[in-house]
């Protein structure tokens, strides 16, 4: 065996061996990411799984031009009343923005909606372009997407 098999052997090993250094990190990488984004994809299932609320009620003021929503968190999950959203007769709107008002169990300073206590979400009739009236359809949606929904009475 001469020299150029010998130097073609070593070259074909160099090469082998920084095509694998090269494959490993990017395959270790690629592994994690999938793993780390399973673990991800189970962890949201878990949570929707243990978030269960109903809307017990939803009036509207005729006096006042208000309309309440009550909210009861069913669940072992403990959600924040900014993060919900509330869709009154297919218009948005922000829970946690200026167009509406929360207390949990009566308390105005706190987001943190836990099992067993009641959400209220008051929204003035001059904050929607939609014309609340009875049967007017609400929904109310958690951070997780689980949802409910109820009809409005006067």
């Amino acid at each position: 065996m001469g020299v150029s098999v010998s130097a073609s052997t070593a070259i074909i090993v160099a090469g082998l061996f920084f095509a694998f250094t090269t494959f490993y990190p990017v395959a270790a990488n690629g592994f994690d990411r999938v793993t780390d984004a399973q673990h991800g994809m189970n962890e949201r299932a878990l949570e929707r799984q243990n978030t269960a609320f109903a809307v017990s009620n939803a009036t509207y003021d005729t006096g006042t031009d208000t309309l309440t929503v009550n909210a009861t968190n069913n669940g072992s999950v403990g959600l924040v009343a900014g993060d919900a959203t509330l869709v009154v007769g297919n218009e948005y709107v922000d829970v946690g923005g200026a167009n509406a008002s929360t207390t949990v169990d009566g308390n105005g300073d706190t987001e943190l909606w836990l099992g067993g206590e009641t959400l209220t979400i008051e929204v003035a009739q001059t904050d929607t372009d939609t014309n609340i009236e009875d049967g007017t359809r609400v929904v109310l949606v958690v951070e997780s997407g689980v949802r409910d929904t109820a009809e409005v009475s006067a």
